[in-house]
């Protein structure tokens, strides 16, 4: 599956218990997303499109309000690697 570089640093940031966190206008659409990783730190790489293409894979999700993790897919989708520090 081809996953680009982006993508593929984000999904490693959220299965090592990172979050998506999204701030949603009036009309409840997503306008602004933030990739915190499980250390408290931003990642820079995480927009708006790299969000929308994770969540239309199905590799995040969220659940009961809370913040968009990693799915099971997500996880299967990312190559093991050592951690990227």
């Amino acid at each position: 599956m081809n996953i680009s570089k982006v993508e593929q640093r984000v999904l490693h940031a959220l299965a090592m218990g990172g979050a998506i966190l999204v701030e949603k206008d009036e009309r409840n659409k997503v306008v602004k997303v933030n990739c915190v990783t499980r250390d408290g730190w931003t990642l820079a790489d995480c927009s708006l499109g790299v969000f929308k293409r994770l969540r239309g894979r199905r590799w995040v999700a969220s659940r009961g309000g809370g913040p968009y993790r990693i799915s099971r897919a997500g996880l299967d989708a990312v190559r093991a690697e050592f951690a990227q520090r």
